[in-house]
């Protein structure tokens, strides 16, 4: 498969500014459902959330014309793909309501990895040792991150991991997907989704419905705008800029989410978390650096 998009410095430079504001996006999203986990239940905040964002991305399709209930949408893909959603969305969302923002934000990074992983044991993509290694430094990241043999380590933690690998195999199952479904209706499923999930887990966990105050309404509305907008802006750039040359930005949703956890929540870093912070990214920037090389 060859890139359609002719790009060139200024594409990237835009594609780069698309990138940023995506991961700005994201950030505010997991800011605004933290804030509402205080109040609300998570199932409910899972239901609310996946419906305000299927709402609008079944809107976007209709109004391009793309069809919702086309047969590709029951392919194995797409069945695994909501699967991974599901999952990757309910653990990610505990993560973010039961640990501090910033530390879930930065296992969320190490997904990339897994991909690449999962690409080479999936799809039978080559990986040569040195992006193996890279792979590894950046699990390790986690690890230190997490700190399973440490005093302060807390089971609750896991669960920042357990979204990552869901959504680190939605991406894949993302890539094996028909052509044929568009950004917009696989957003649409991707919400719709997140509704299964708060579903079943207000099922497991039997917790009543809370009634919506002012605050928490505004804090709802608020998350599925800066998904949506996310979502778009996250789209934009991979379509304006080179995949190479956007993609590395992605680890601006770091900045934005420990600054957002720091501000809002009083979160403080430790060295610990500075350290596995710094050999994921290291690990995910030599990563694409060194596909770029082995692809030209």
């Amino acid at each position: 498969m060859t890139a359609h998009i002719q790009t060139d410095h200024r594409s990237n430079l835009i594609g780069s500014g698309w990138m940023i504001a995506a991961m700005a996006g994201f950030a505010l999203e997991d800011a605004l459902l933290k804030a509402a986990s205080a109040t609300l239940p998570v199932g409910q905040i899972l239901i609310l959330f996946g419906l305000g964002g299927a709402l609008v991305f079944g809107c976007i399709a209709r109004w391009r014309g793309a069809r919702l209930l086309h047969p590709d949408v029951l392919s194995p893909p797409m069945r695994l793909r909501v699967l991974f959603e599901v999952l990757g969305r309910l653990f990610y969302v505990l993560a973010i309501a039961l640990t501090p923002l910033s530390s879930a934000t930065v296992i969320l990074q190490a997904t990339p990895l897994v991909v690449v992983a999962g690409a080479a044991l999936v799809f039978g993509e080559q990986v040569g040792w040195r992006r193996w290694s890279a792979i590894l430094i950046g699990l390790i990241g986690v690890l230190i991150i997490i700190r399973p043999t440490g005093e302060s380590f807390s089971p609750l933690s896991i669960l920042a991991v357990l979204g990552m690998l869901g959504f680190a195999g939605r991406d894949l199952a993302s890539r094996a997907a028909p052509a044929t479904l568009g950004t917009d209706v696989l957003g649409f499923y991707g919400f719709l989704s997140i509704v299964v999930a708060g579903v079943l887990f207000s099922l497991w966990e039997g917790t009543a419905l809370v009634p919506l105050t002012a605050t928490t309404s505004l804090q709802l509305t608020g998350a599925v705008f800066w998904g949506v907008i996310a979502y778009s802006a996250l789209m934009k750039a991979m379509r304006t800029g080179e995949v190479s040359a956007v993609t590395p930005f992605r680890y601006s949703r770091l900045l934005f989410g420990i600054g957002l956890g720091i501000v809002l929540f009083g979160e403080r870093l430790d060295p610990a978390m500075l350290t596995g912070c710094t050999l994921i990214v290291a690990s995910g920037l030599y990563i694409l650096w060194r596909g770029k090389r082995v692809s030209a």
